[in-house]
């Protein structure tokens, strides 16, 4: 795939637009179908940077669309193809600024929570810990540390938000807003797929420390993966050769970008400020190295 024009935000006005999100403009095609852009924003700490991340959304969508393919026998997917070829005219004539950053998908009923598994103790599940003892109502040995790895993978769901932070949640209070029922097949389905993906992922010399998955519920009435999957957005990524527990570790993922900003001491209000070309070139190069190692050849 060749490289694609950068791209902060889409407008059609022959498509209809139903949600901006931090990094993704959707549009729905029809009643059964949506088309997810991936665009080169970068978020962090909640806010929309205005530097974009070149080649971001190409990452995004083209990993996205290999895990789906890798885990369809864990999970069925939402993705119907990312061959703009394949796709309906009205998206075709398009084709410069969508080709290589979208997604045609089928349209389902979203369930309102982030499916959050954590095989290591890192991020707001290590602040978690360092306050409470517990990740989500999950009670942790003493004495853990920085990014250790824990004995079981853990399902630490959180509610979701297009603008302002996620909030971390129980299984329990998952139940109260899903069902029981439907809470314990997502949390079953998400550590499946993490496990899977975790092992292949290690053999390719990337840790998956964390990562969130989304689901839907089809027009047949089936539980299905949708969104993003297992990308340097939605998951930290280690290296497996400079893994060392009791400190941050290395990331191919935007932690690279939060370290810049807590380097200049940006109180975390908008507006966001600039990144640097050398903060955004060296991103734009990570997120590219995870999919060559994952996928096993260039992008």
């Amino acid at each position: 795939m060749t490289s694609v024009a950068t791209v902060v935000e889409t407008e059609f006005g022959d498509l209809k637009l139903v949600r901006r999100g931090k990094v993704r403009d959707v549009y729905q095609i029809d009643e059964d179908r949506l088309l997810i852009v991936a665009t080169d924003r970068i978020s962090a700490f909640d806010c929309v940077l205005p530097t974009p991340i070149e080649r971001k959304g190409e990452v995004l969508t083209a990993l996205s669309r290999f895990w789906f393919g890798k885990l369809s026998q864990v999970s069925p997917n939402h993705l119907l193809t990312i061959d703009i070829d394949e796709m309906p005219a009205a998206i075709r004539q398009h084709e410069r600024e969508l080709c290589g950053r979208s997604m045609l998908v089928k349209r389902t009923d979203v369930f309102p929570v982030e499916c959050v598994v954590r095989g290591y103790l890192s991020g707001s599940g290590w602040k978690d810990y360092q306050r409470t003892g517990e990740v989500c109502g999950h009670k942790l040995p003493a004495g853990l540390r920085d990014s250790e790895k824990l004995s079981k993978s853990i399902f630490t769901p959180a509610t979701k938000a297009e603008t302002g932070h996620d909030e971390n949640i129980s299984e329990e209070q998952m139940a109260d807003i899903v069902g029981r029922d439907v809470m314990e097949s997502l949390r079953d389905i998400s550590l499946g797929l993490y496990q899977e993906a975790s092992d292949y992922a290690r053999g390719r010399g990337i840790i998956i420390a964390d990562t969130k998955f989304e689901f839907g519920r089809d027009r047949e009435g089936e539980m299905i993966l949708i969104d993003e999957v297992l990308t340097p957005d939605s998951s930290r990524f280690w290296p497996v050769d400079n893994y060392e527990v009791g400190k941050s570790q290395a990331s191919f993922d935007k932690q690279y970008v939060r370290d810049y900003l807590e380097s200049i001491k940006w109180n975390k209000q908008p507006p966001a400020p600039e990144l640097p070309p050398e903060i955004a070139r060296a991103t734009t190069a990570r997120y590219l190295e995870a999919y060559e190692l994952l996928v096993g050849e260039p992008l």
